[in-house]
């Protein structure tokens, strides 16, 4: 079995780092593709002996399994680009968030009868073996194909099967779930520096903490608000402490974070779908790039505080529309 990646960035590098760490394929088994030889993954790959390239084509004649690891509204073209190319050997796995597996289904229907497409949602603990990843098989998907993809994934975290109308959820949870820990553990460490700890310590500290509370909870059938409760010694410091952090709504801020990244994966797929950045634009990957295509402006602020954003929907409301 050979592994190809359209995609050479953090989450190319982390599975790759994953895959060899857990002994389920050889570097020299892998292809990764990227526009830019450039970036510091591209050049960790190399390091790791892995068959970079600049032609995506070449990574899916070299795979049987192929990881499409490059930004949501990228993938349309991708496909365009490579549905020539899939053979009926090939097993497509898109890392993309919000990239629904009938999207896809539905470009290399073009040219091939029955694609073998997937989807999967995992995240960048993966380096480390520590990874959260969820998948959906799609319409010509075999069980075999589900039981490959496990064994990859499994190798590297938790891996399990859900319906994909469960993944966007699955984004907002865990896909986005390692950002809101870091920036918890980073600014619990500036509380340990505040009262005087060394920063490094503090980090240490800060990120023991939460890693012994996570396998405490893993490894235990308790529910966390009795794991938190036996923290907490009457009229004690940590339920002091707790007081706070509900006085400023930390439950419905991680609540809403979780919603955020959810509704925002939405979007994306709204934005894949519109195709509205030319091949040409993705290829070059620079900012200024995509910002010469016809319909993407940049929305300013003229007051001069600095409040700037890339509009992609031109007049139209972006994101996805409730229903009543």
């Amino acid at each position: 079995m050979s592994v190809g990646f359209i995609g050479a960035g953090q989450l190319a590098h982390a599975l790759v780092k994953g895959f060899t760490a857990a002994g389920v394929i050889a570097a020299h088994r892998i292809t990764a593709s990227s526009p830019d030889t450039d970036l510091p993954t591209v050049t960790g790959l190399r390091k790791m002996g892995v068959n970079l390239t600049t032609s995506n084509k070449e990574a899916v004649n070299r795979s049987d399994v192929l990881f499409l690891a490059v930004k949501p509204h990228i993938i349309p073209f991708v496909l365009d680009e490579i549905g020539p190319d899939i053979e009926d050997r090939h097993l497509i796995v898109s890392c993309a968030a919000g990239v629904t597996i009938s999207s896809i289904e539905k470009k290399l229907l073009q040219h091939r009868s029955a694609p073998r497409v997937m989807r999967c949602m995992t995240n960048t603990p993966v380096v480390v073996r520590e990874g959260a990843t969820v998948y959906a098989t799609g319409t010509h998907a075999e069980v075999e194909d589900g039981k490959l993809l496990e064994q990859l994934m499994a190798s590297v975290g938790f891996c399990t099967e859900v319906e994909e109308d469960l993944i966007d959820a699955v984004t907002g949870l865990s896909g986005s779930g390692p950002a809101y820990a870091f920036t918890a553990l980073d600014a619990l460490a500036d509380g340990g520096v505040k009262m005087g700890l060394p920063r490094r310590l503090a980090v240490r500290l800060g990120a023991q903490a939460l890693l012994g509370a996570a396998k405490m909870l893993l490894d235990s059938e308790q529910h966390p608000g009795q794991l938190k409760d036996n923290v907490c010694s009457p009229g004690g410091a940590t339920i002091h402490a707790l007081h706070f952090l509900e006085s400023g709504g930390f439950r419905s801020l991680l609540i809403n974070a979780v919603e955020a990244s959810c509704i925002r994966t939405r979007e994306l797929q709204f934005l894949a779908d519109q195709e509205r950045i030319s091949p040409a634009a993705i290829k070059k990957t620079t900012l200024d790039k995509v910002l010469q295509q016809p319909g993407v402006t940049v929305s300013g602020d003229s007051s001069g505080n600095g409040k700037s954003g890339l509009k992609l929907f031109n007049n139209r409301t972006s994101g996805i529309k409730k229903k009543n």
